[in-house]
This record gives C-alpha cells, structure tokens and sequence, in this order.
C-alpha cells in the first residue's frame, strides 16, 4: 500500500534531519537565553567584558528571538543566520576577552548555525525578497 493511499503525507529525510536540529537548536538557545536573564555566573562573565549588563540582556533577547524563529518555517533561516552572528560575537569574546574562556560551544554553535542557514537560505531570501542566482542549479 502506498502511502499516498493512506492519506498519510511522507517528508523528505533531510527535511526531517532540519527539523530535528532546528529543535535541537532551538532547546539549547531557549536554555541559554534563560542562563542570561537569571544571572549568576553570567553576570560576571559580562562584568569581565566590561560593556555592562545590558549586553547581557541583549544576547538574551537574541538568543530567545532567535530560537522562536527557529521553530517558525518561515523565519527558519533568518534565525539561523541570527544565531550565528550570536556566536560569532560570543566565539570572539571567549577567545580574545575572557580570561578563562572556553570557545569551544560557541564555535560548535557557529558551524551548527551557519550550515542550517546555509540550508535554510531559500527562506531567508524570501523573506528578503532577493532571487537566487541564474547559475543556481537548485532553483532550476
């Protein structure tokens, strides 16, 4: 039996493999995002940078917005490239600001979102309005 037969519609693998990452994502920016807004040992962290807790709350916003969006399909893409940008700032200040900084989850981080935009960019064009190039294969 088929499973158009069924009425049952069947995704794409790595439409299924997006989505799981996109929630992955998603859980662990929602976490951070809550990290920040309760304190602790983030508020010394961000007292170490020297910019004063306001970019704390920020990078809080960010990363909440930023998860939310992962979970819409339409805003999949620009959260990714969002997120990413996130932790670019946060790889830069772990390597170069921060005395005992540890890079690694943030550059992890950084691959993770930026190959999810990189798969995710159809929507963030179109949100943007810009087509894709004419030598692009995969828009033909």
């Amino acid at each position: 039996m088929s499973g158009g037969a069924s009425g049952v519609r069947s995704l794409p693998i790595g439409s299924i493999v997006l989505w799981i990452v996109r929630v992955a994502l998603a859980a662990e920016f929602l976490y951070s995002a809550y990290l920040l807004f309760a304190g602790g040992h983030t508020e010394q962290t961000f007292d170490e940078i020297g910019l004063g807790q306001w970019l704390r709350y920020v990078t809080g916003v960010l990363e909440a917005a930023g998860a939310i969006g992962l979970l819409v399909p339409r805003f999949g893409g620009p959260s990714a490239l969002l997120l990413a940008g996130v932790m670019v700032g946060a790889s830069v200040t772990e390597l170069f600001l921060l005395a005992n900084g540890g890079p690694v989850l943030p550059l992890v981080l950084l691959i993770i979102t930026a190959t999810l935009a990189w798969f995710l960019q159809d929507q963030t064009r179109a949100l943007l309005g810009i087509e894709p190039p004419e030598d692009d294969e995969d828009y033909r």
